[in-house]
């Protein structure tokens, strides 16, 4: 549409006219409506610094400007003023998409929505939980994925164009994604020691003769009808978890961690190569290896759900699952529940979404995206549901127990102990049990892979000039830091140490992040601001319900998630191990030492910003000023 107005123009502008046409060809110029200018980032479809002014307060009087109102045009010089080369794009549309399916639905889509679900009322639980997604959880999806594919850059870089003096974000992002991958890995380290010990005709979880195996132990597969199940009793599958893979009996707690596990850190050594080995060239190698690991989960829980649903007592679990509580929605823990399970299963703020979306061409519909991968990542959890107590119901029947007593456990517990002995007593035991396993790899993989781009693009984004042509190096450091870092997590208390990161280094740092994000898009940038990106890369500007969400919902979505964490601590215990109170100081302290990148450079930028102290602070709040009335024009608009 620009250029056939350009051929309307005088004769005397051919001339420039043809030399702009041959630039055009080298990515030197970009023809765009100006009521979808975005003003003042500086930066347009290229991904390239915008030479020409943006906004009446830039300037007036550029090439190309035609006057008149809202429907007037005018034309933006963009300059390559380096030598670098440009940017990397996803080879397909689908490399993109699944990997942001492979980052959203992880281990805790398998193991922790079902468990959240049943303990919060059942089927009850889906209003609150859909509730959170609709207003709290997709808004946040889309906000990040619009935010990447505009700016084109990483979580560090990507603040010089919204609010300087909130970079430390970025830098944060980045330390909690370290932790994360300090602790996350292991869990995959486990399942590949499952995995290998499962090539045997017997598992070695359904007996009671191993080397490891105590005087409770209880050998009870449904063949074994004399055999009662005692509160004393132990299945071997949960004496195969914590007395020969973690060997947590050697240690007294997080005060004496006791050795390596040789076997554990070759595992986790493996896990490793195959992640720098898909990582280090970029979303070119990445996006080849999810057509794998995004995919095959989805077959083998198709699999897991139709052998599930064919086992005796099945039902019982399917009841217990779905049948609804109402009295529950009157309690505050359900939807303080609901928002956070939301949250952590789309992984807003994680760093991942800006990264993988600055990838994408820039008119890309990431508004479409949004909607269909956070679809597919609720549907997914709630379909893993039936894949979990299909297989509780089974036991419960077999133990001739009630489903709650047989579904105590949470977390890894439920995969590694239930579900492993669950598989033990089914047909082709071996092969569920390989392909199980295989699943928990390759889901974990997907988020590993994603997260650590998120550190990778966030680094060579922030320095091109040092680490863009040595970014196989700089991922293998990478790897080798993590790898290091996830050592004190293959100890015998290793187990005890992955439960602290979970509980302390990521859940409150991140979400505190993500709340400071949402505040300095929607109120320094300036939602207004915000949506003539969206419109200028999509075509069309996000509606009141977006505007609305962004500006005062998701605040205070976040805010009511982070108030929860301070008003009802979580009670942290693992086994017959209760956490003492000086670990839980010592959580706080890594969820703090993320999380204090934030301020510090929020001081550091201050004083390094030039002019006085006062007139940096006028200038900010005159600003905010600015701001104010923006948001109140976009609200009514």
């Amino acid at each position: 549409m620009e250029m056939n107005q350009l051929v309307t123009m005088n004769r005397e502008d051919r001339d420039s006219k043809e030399k702009a046409e041959e630039s055009q060809e080298n990515g030197r110029l970009v023809a765009e409506k100006s009521q979808k200018v975005n003003p003042g980032t500086g930066q347009v479809s290229n991904g390239y610094p915008s030479t020409s002014p943006q906004s009446p307060r830039e300037g007036t009087g550029a090439v190309g400007d035609r006057p008149g109102g809202p429907g007037g045009f005018r034309t933006l010089v963009v300059q390559q003023t380096s030598l670098d080369p440009p940017r990397e794009t996803w080879s397909k549309k689908m490399d993109f998409l699944l990997s942001v399916i492979g980052y959203a639905v992880d281990l805790g889509n398998v193991w922790r929505f079902p468990y959240i679900c049943y303990q919060n009322g059942g089927g009850a639980f889906l209003l609150p939980y859909l509730l959170m997604a609709v207003f709290g959880g997709v808004p946040l999806f889309y906000m990040e994925l619009a935010l990447g594919q505009f700016h084109r850059s990483g979580c560090i870089s990507i603040w010089k164009h919204i609010c300087p003096i909130f970079k430390g974000i970025g830098f944060a992002i980045c330390i909690i994604a370290l932790y994360i991958a300090f602790y996350y890995n292991t869990i995959m380290a486990w399942a590949l020691y499952y995995l290998l010990s499962s090539f045997r005709s017997t598992l070695p979880w359904t007996t009671c003769t191993n080397a490891w195996n105590t005087a409770n132990c209880t050998h009870y597969l449904s063949t074994d009808l004399n055999v009662s199940w005692t509160n004393t009793s132990i299945s071997p599958a949960e004496e195969f978890y914590t007395r020969q893979v973690l060997q947590v009996h050697l240690s007294p707690g997080l005060h004496q961690l006791g050795a390596v596990s040789w076997q554990l850190a070759l595992c986790l050594l493996f896990i490793f190569t195959v992640v720098y080995f898909s990582i280090w060239k970029g979303v070119k190698t990445s996006g080849k290896v999810v057509w794998v690991t995004a995919t095959f989960p989805y077959l083998v829980l198709l699999i897991l759900l139709v052998r599930g649903a064919t086992l005796p007592g099945a039902w019982r679990g399917v009841v217990f699952y779905l049948q609804p509580d109402w009295e529950k929605l009157l309690s505050t823990t359900v939807w303080i529940d609901a928002a956070a399970q939301i949250f952590f299963s789309l992984g807003p703020g994680f760093g991942v979404l800006l990264a993988f979306a600055s990838y994408n061409p820039f008119h890309n519909n990431c508004y479409k995206d949004a909607l269909v991968t956070s679809s597919v990542n609720c549907l997914t959890s709630f379909v893993s549901g039936f894949v979990i107590f299909t297989v509780l119901g089974y036991m419960a029947e077999m133990r001739q127990q009630g489903v709650e007593t047989v579904a105590k456990d949470a977390g890894p517990s439920l995969l590694f102990i239930i579900y492993a002995e669950a598989i033990a007593n089914m047909p082709a035991a071996t092969f569920f049990a390989i392909i199980f396993f295989l699943m928990i790899i390759m889901l974990g993989l997907d988020s590993t892979f994603a997260g650590l781009e998120g550190v990778i693009t966030a680094m060579l984004d922030e320095f091109p000039h040092l680490l863009a042509r040595r970014r196989e190096w700089f991922v293998l450091g990478l790897v080798c830091v993590c790898y290091l870092g996830a050592l004190s997590t293959l100890t015998y208390g290793g187990a005890f140490v992955v439960k602290l990161f979970e509980e302390y280094a990521t859940g409150p740092a991140v979400i505190t992040v993500v709340f400071l994000e949402v505040i300095a898009v929607s109120w320094f940038y300036g939602t207004k601001r915000f949506c003539n990106d969206v419109q200028l890369m999509l075509g069309f500007s996000p509606g009141l319900f977006w505007r609305v969400c962004w500006v005062a919902i998701c605040p205070c979505f976040l805010l009511f998630i982070i108030g929860s964490f301070l008003a009802f601590p979580p009670e942290v215990r693992l086994f017959d191990y209760v956490y003492p109170f000086w670990t839980t100081v010592l959580g706080y302290c890594i969820g703090v030492s993320s999380f204090i990148c934030v301020p510090s450079y929020m001081v550091y930028h201050l004083l390094t910003t030039k002019g006085t102290f006062k007139q940096v602070m006028v200038l900010a709040s005159d600003r905010l000023e600015d701001i104010f009335m923006g948001e109140q024009n976009a609200l009514k608009c």
